[in-house]
């Protein structure tokens, strides 16, 4: 463990093995860092955050402070995250709200680039890469393998599918189907224009399910497909009772379903919030009303549904103890 005598360690945080804080760098006393952490100059983490193992924070970066909600009036929240994450100058990460689930919660492997902000009850998966200057609202959810231009800002509530591509400088409002590729267009308008056919082959994807992806976008999204008089709904189910359909493409289709079922710009989302604001203004199928969903998945389970833990503190780690002067 490597620990600068200039950085301030609160008595009370839990620091694991092989650590390293540098110059002026700030931990609260209800932080945990694991293990081969690193954290350069004028780093700070503070409030009920826990940082996975191998995680690398560097300077300005502030992870946990307290969330920019007027609502928020200092009840005990968390953020979580996982492994193998890198943090990069002024990234600004904060915890969850009393009625927004109480977590915000990161995966592993995930990149955020010089200025990114991550708002409160937000949920981030896993080997996203997030660029300079992207910012995300409350209560957004991204998938796995996202990537994210720069300067990219997302509405609150919005779901993006996962392997989606946004591009730079683009105004997220509503939810983006995985496997697609976002632009800014004319305007403040965004479109999708194709599939991530780049980014899937990299992601280790067979030309097989790429090329049905890529008819299943054909037949869904492209200006023939809306010119035929039959709404995106019916495409969509026509889609899906299609005998062995590829399971990329069925998850792309129940991803459609689902938003178009609950609304397009995060109402299911926002409906989960503990709050009644805006819950009785929908229904989800003609019985169900939004205010009979359950609250608990959406800040403790992961994509696929798996309960998603709390890196555990593990054997070797230090709780730092201060005696007063």
């Amino acid at each position: 463990m490597s620990i600068h005598p200039t950085a301030i360690i609160e008595s009370g945080a839990c620091i694991g093995r092989n650590v390293s804080i540098g110059p002026y760098c700030y931990v609260g006393r209800d932080v945990t860092i694991g293990d081969d952490c690193t954290l350069h100059h004028h780093a700070s983490i503070e409030g009920f955050t826990t940082l996975g193992s191998r995680c690398e924070v560097f300077p300005q970066a502030v992870l946990g402070a307290p969330p920019q909600d007027v609502k928020f009036s200092g009840e005990r929240t968390f953020l979580e995250i996982g492994d193998r994450n890198i943090f990069r100058e002024m990234v600004t990460v904060h915890p969850g709200t009393g009625n927004g689930g109480g977590i915000t919660h990161i995966g592993n492997d995930n990149l955020f680039l010089i200025g990114v902000h991550v708002a409160h009850d937000c949920f981030v998966g896993n080997r996203c890469i997030i660029a300079n200057g992207v910012q995300f609202a409350g209560h957004v959810r991204v998938e796995d393998h996202v990537n994210m231009g720069g300067c990219t800002a997302v509405h609150h509530f919005v779901t993006i599918g996962k392997h989606a591509f946004i591009g730079g400088m683009t105004r997220v409002s509503a939810d983006v189907p995985p496997y697609v590729v976002m632009v800014a267009a004319r305007g403040t308008r965004s479109e999708i224009r194709m599939i991530n056919g780049v980014g899937l082959e990299r992601s280790g994807f067979s030309q097989t399910d790429i090329a049905a992806l890529k008819d299943a976008f054909m037949q869904l999204f492209s200006r023939r497909a809306r010119n035929s008089g039959i709404v995106m709904t019916d495409r969509v189910q026509v889609m899906l009772e299609v005998p062995g359909l590829n399971p990329h493409v069925r998850n792309l289709c129940e991803f459609l379903m689902r938003s178009f079922a609950h609304g397009r710009h995060g109402r299911y989302l926002e409906s989960l919030r503990n709050d009644p604001v805006h819950r009785d203004s929908w229904k989800l199928d003609g019985k169900m009303t939004a205010s009979v969903m359950p609250t608990s998945n959406l800040t403790t389970s992961d994509l696929s549904g798996n309960t998603s833990p709390s890196p555990s503190q593990g054997e070797g780690r230090v709780r730092v103890e201060t005696k007063e002067p």
